[in-house]
């Protein structure tokens, strides 16, 4: 899918150019890089896409700041193979190429939901090149918490019918992960990527790649993120937390504020997951005052 398969009333939501880069693998990743100036680095999570830090770049790239957002293969705009290994290492490594590709040295980095893991893996495999760090709602060390509705989605055969057939994650996401209804447009512009059995690969096997227990194949991998994390204990770091989220609850917030607490804490009581949707139009000029601070 591309930006011309957006319709033009969603365009004036994410009215930004398409770029897109061929991995090794020849899968296209699809990515934003809108202004110049520093660059900020946004890592989204299943089952969003870059859409999701739509107004963020709106605003950070009008102000002097070059905002990278890449679309995990599977995920968003770009290719959606189907016989792929969406693990948390091989969305890691393709970061590290398109950052390479874009000749990227120093970023500041933006994550929510799998992004947590995502971006702090790389950050703690190339912790020179990180300036500062924004946390949204998210995770990068082990966990078994997860949601009963959760849990269902990442059955075996069941789970697989139910996020492929009936759209069962992306779809509940726009209500369920917000405390604010979302207009229509909104909704549509979240779930346009996300549109057959063969686009919802990604949304179904990030599911299934949350490692709970030690035989998980990722579960290393973010055994050595967690062990590193305090690595980032020097870095500006910001942490602005919905507390109605139902998948990443206050015990995800109280891990972060204790593992970093000189970071900055914006605990914001009525927001949900998505919080940049349920504080649109305040979240945005938290982050930018963080960024110049």
């Amino acid at each position: 899918m591309e930006n011309e398969a957006i319709p033009i009333h969603l365009r004036v939501e994410y009215p930004f150019s398409s770029n897109r880069f061929s991995l090794p693998d020849g899968n296209g990743c699809h990515y934003l890089d809108e202004g110049e100036g520093p660059v900020v680095l946004m890592l989204h999570g299943n089952p969003t896409w870059s859409f999701y830090y739509r107004n963020l770049v709106k605003h950070l790239s009008s102000i002097g700041y070059r905002c990278i957002v890449p679309d995990h293969i599977g995920c968003g705009l770009s290719d959606k193979p189907q016989e792929y290994p969406y693990t948390l290492s091989r969305h890691i490594r393709n970061l590290e190429c398109l950052l390479s590709h874009l000749e990227v040295q120093k970023f500041s980095l933006i994550v929510h939901d799998w992004g947590g893991a995502i971006g702090m893996g790389l950050a703690t495999e190339h912790m020179e090149a990180v300036e500062k760090i924004t946390i949204l709602n998210t995770a990068a060390f082990l966990s078994k918490r997860i949601p009963l509705r959760i849990r269902i989605c990442k059955t075996p055969v069941v789970g697989e019918f139910i996020t492929r057939a009936f759209n069962a994650f992306a779809w509940p996401a726009t209500w369920m992960s917000v405390t604010k209804k979302m207009s229509r447009s909104i909704k549509e512009g979240y779930l346009l990527p996300y549109n057959s059995w063969k686009n919802r690969i990604a949304t179904w096997r990030f599911v299934q790649d949350i490692p709970l227990c030690s035989c998980h194949k990722s579960y290393n991998r973010l055994e050595q993120i967690d062990q590193k994390l305090s690595k980032l204990a020097d870095k500006p770091m910001q942490i602005i937390w919905g507390g109605k989220d139902f998948c990443f609850d206050d015990s995800f917030y109280h891990e972060w504020v204790s593992r970093f607490p000189n970071a900055e804490a914006d605990y914001l009581k009525d927001a949900g997951h998505y919080v940049l949707e349920d504080e649109a139009g305040s979240i945005e000029f938290k982050i930018e005052t963080f960024l110049k601070s």
